[in-house]
């Protein structure tokens, strides 16, 4: 049985809406840098090679933000691109989350500016949405995925916008001393709109979301001196750059990854064949063979984008997911799980049924 509720959508103008009884992801959409930086280019600023890099990341290129690209000129254009997508207006979105750890300012949040972008543009205009950052780094899109589902399944929402955005090149050094993250990251964005379903089979069969505190200290960006532990690693980096324990976070990520995926199977009653793709977020190729050699699960159920784009972080799982589905590979009525894991530390799982 369905239950209506009131709210206000666009300021000053109520209305009622029927507790939707199902949640679809109804548009996806991304956005990369022109610019790629390969190995090759890499070899020029620092004591690396392409045969190194690869064997022990996967990575062969990544993309770069040009002047004037950022998080927020990014998130701008994939949220352009989900508005159109789904064939929603400003009016009809209600909420928006941006997941990223570049936030331009501490206030307000860049979702809000975001919005303020889209309220000058002549094709869209003005929103009265919530919008909100959230700083979960690679987790950051599935755990937003997760509260969007949440929020949407209570009634009071019709269409939620999620995008993972990372600006990470600003937050690396090309040079030998900060070639453990130089390697390894690259910029983009990603996202989708997730909307109220009449069909009660669609939305989220299982998640998880989970940290351990303790660690965090692993991966993280300082801002001052006094966030620095006593005990550190990448002591030589500037104050402001993305500081990385490369061999705790492999094995972090290890014995996470794969307990993460078993845990969010049991608790949906399912078996690894029961799902069709498996998005995970992409930070090593190793880390991704390990673990489809543990479920036995074929390459085409996991999907690999390591090798072109380095590991964008928040924006890992969602341009790997819009690349699936502009390629006719993941349809209605199938099973999607998405897997990150990342700094805080962080892990999560969000396991659909489209």
């Amino acid at each position: 049985m369905t239950r209506s509720v009131s709210f206000s959508g666009k300021l000053g103008n109520p209305m009622t809406i029927t507790k939707p009884q199902g949640v679809t992801i109804k548009a996806t959409a991304h956005y990369l840098p022109e610019r790629v930086v390969t190995n090759a280019d890499l070899e020029k600023v620092m004591d690396t090679s392409d045969e190194w890099i690869v064997q022990r990341t996967g990575v062969r290129e990544r993309h770069f933000c040009a002047e004037g690209e950022s998080t927020r000129e990014m998130s701008f254009e994939v949220l352009k691109q989900l508005l159109r997508n789904a064939g929603v207006t400003p009016d009809e979105l209600d909420l928006f989350i941006l997941a990223t750890v570049g936030s331009h300012m501490a206030c307000p949040s860049t979702a809000c500016q975001i919005l303020g972008d889209l309220a000058e543009d002549p094709e869209f205009g003005h929103t009265n949405a919530g919008a909100l950052d959230i700083t979960v780094a690679c987790s950051g899109f599935t755990y937003g995925l997760n509260m969007a589902h949440d929020l949407m399944a209570s009634g009071q929402y019709r269409n939620i916008a999620v995008i993972g955005a990372e600006h990470l090149s600003k937050l690396i050094e090309l040079t030998t001393v900060g070639r453990g993250t130089a390697i390894i990251f690259g910029d983009g964005a990603g996202g989708a709109i997730v909307s109220s379903s009449d069909q009660p089979e669609h939305g989220i069969v299982s998640q998880i979301m989970r940290s351990d505190g303790s660690k965090w200290d692993e991966l993280y960006i300082p801002r001052e001196e006094r966030d620095i532990p006593e005990a550190t690693h990448n002591a030589e980096l500037p104050i402001g750059l993305m500081r990385m324990n490369g061999r705790a976070i492999f094995k972090f990520a290890v014995g996470t990854f794969g307990d993460l995926i078993q845990e969010t199977l049991d608790k949906a009653d399912l078996t690894p064949e029961d799902v069709d793709h498996y998005i995970c977020h992409q930070s090593n190729v190793r880390i991704l063979d390990a673990c489809r050699e543990r479920f036995g699960i074929p390459p085409e159920k996991m999907p690999v984008n390591i090798d072109r784009l380095g590991n964008t972080s928040a924006a890992s799982v969602p341009i790997l997911f819009d690349e699936q589905v502009k390629a006719g590979k993941i349809k209605p009525g199938q099973k999607v799980m998405f897997v990150a894991f990342g700094a805080g530390l962080t892990w999560t799982s969000s396991l659909w049924q489209l």
